[in-house]
């Protein structure tokens, strides 16, 4: 690993599976004189963006990149294409599901003992820190989302590993001064009705509770 660069030692891993059908990557057409808002995320982000934009249609032009950013990694590579040359007055970001999943060699999701973790705890932070001040160059107000549960059976991940990350996350966080939504407590409260079983992903209802959790997060910065 470089200490230089932390994110150089995963390039050669798969990037987060994008679809270019996905309606959520279609920008909407912008109102004048809106506040502009960047959503940034994994799949669970992309799974909240329409229903915060529909929470937001009179409040904020909402984007997001047509991507599943994936991990930190990653995001430390296209970050400045994600962002481009908008002002943005608000950005909501969540990394953490894609750097505490194992993978094989050729990018497989596999269990902790026939792979290797993405971004243990270290390099999650190391990472995440890097890009918390690219962000905060951007003179927009930050919003970060901690990362949403780990079920038992999830593919490529431990149960409840989400956890360190968020504590890890949460201390950074703090000591930069960005703002917190706690999207884990929102989708622990009701889990078996929002969650998809043995999986991290949610059920339409539980991304419309995601939704009002990001809206109100959002409305709160604007």
């Amino acid at each position: 690993m470089s200490e230089n660069n932390p994110a150089a030692d995963l390039r050669p891993l798969v990037p987060p599976m994008s679809n270019p059908a996905e309606p959520a990557y279609v920008p909407p057409v912008e109102v004048a004189g809106l506040p502009r808002v960047l959503l940034l995320g994994d799949s669970i982000s992309i799974g909240y963006t329409m229903p915060v934009r529909a929470r937001l249609l009179d409040v904020a032009n909402v984007r997001r990149p047509a991507d599943n950013c994936g991990q930190t990694a990653y995001a430390l590579l296209h970050l400045r294409e994600w962002l481009g040359e908008t002002k943005w007055d608000v950005i909501h970001f969540n990394f953490g599901l894609h750097d505490i999943k194992y993978l094989d060699a050729a990018g497989n999701y596999v269990s902790p003992d026939q792979g290797r973790q993405v971004a243990p705890p270290p390099l999650y932070r190391a990472n995440l820190e890097r890009l918390v001040a690219l962000l905060e160059a951007t003179g927009a107000r930050l919003v970060f989302a901690t990362t949403t549960p780990v079920p038992e059976g999830a593919a490529g991940r431990v149960a409840g590993a989400e956890l360190r990350y968020n504590q890890v996350a949460a201390d950074l966080m703090a000591s930069r001064g960005v703002k917190v939504n706690d999207l884990w407590a929102c989708a622990t409260k009701c889990r078996e009705e929002f969650m998809m079983p043995c999986d991290v992903h949610f059920t339409p209802a539980g991304y419309q509770e995601l939704a009002e959790w990001v809206a109100a997060s959002i409305r709160a910065e604007l």
